[in-house]
């Protein structure tokens, strides 16, 4: 299986000991890095342009910069790490298929079958990013998903061309038509952004960040 240099898994591996121990219950557990390694491997598969180790580490990033707004950070840490862990571009079941590998893994690590719910739970919500007002957690885990929107225009461009890359299988004017789609239904939403910080520092950029790709995407 793929993995990272050394001080990317350095990192990594307590990225994963900060999200799980808080999870876990007292009893005794197998040892924690072989399912942060097994999770880096997924992240770092050869398939993958945008979806990689470079997009966990910024959402990663992104759940503690909005912490205050969470619930329980640590389920939203764990559910960062499962959201993309299974990615196949050709494939439209990665989010539930993802779920599923933490239902598979977390109580194995040690976590409680209710915490374990809500990890899988938060991992299906990032199919639309749409999640309830009365819902802390979901709305740190999708406003850290989406953070990558309100990019400066240079680093926004290079998101867009990674999915591009990512999806290089498809013709052109197929791209374009299911990409221009999945923008005008973000577009579409009341807000992109649900929490405070999100919808103060990330809203308008990033709208203003879609609409420019969509009309590049759809100029004759």
């Amino acid at each position: 299986m793929p993995t990272a240099p050394d001080d990317v898994r350095d990192d990594l591996h307590r990225r994963w000991l900060r999200a799980l121990l808080p999870a876990r219950d007292g009893a005794c557990h197998p040892a924690p890095f072989p399912y942060a390694d097994n999770l880096i491997g997924r992240w770092a598969e050869p398939q993958r342009r945008y979806h990689t180790l470079d997009h966990l580490i910024a959402v990663l990033d992104r759940v503690e910069e909005l912490t205050e707004y969470a619930a329980d950070p640590d389920l939203v840490r764990l559910a960062a790490w499962f959201h993309d862990a299974v990615y196949l571009p050709e494939r439209s079941t990665n989010e539930e298929r993802s779920a599923r590998l933490a239902e598979r893994a977390l109580p194995e690590a040690g976590v409680p079958d209710e915490k374990v719910a809500e990890v899988a739970r938060l991992v299906r919500l990032t199919v639309t990013h749409d999640p309830a007002a009365d819902d802390p957690n979901g709305q740190v885990l999708c406003d850290a998903d989406l953070a990558v929107l309100a990019s400066p225009p240079d680093a926004y461009a290079a998101y867009a061309a990674a999915v591009r890359e990512e999806y290089g299988f498809v013709p052109d004017d197929t791209f374009r038509e299911g990409r221009a789609a999945v923008l005008r239904q973000l577009l579409d939403l009341p807000r992109l952004f649900r929490t405070p910080h999100g919808e103060r520092q990330w809203e308008a950029r990033a709208r203003e960040n879609l609409r420019a790709e969509l009309a590049e995407l759809t100029a004759d």
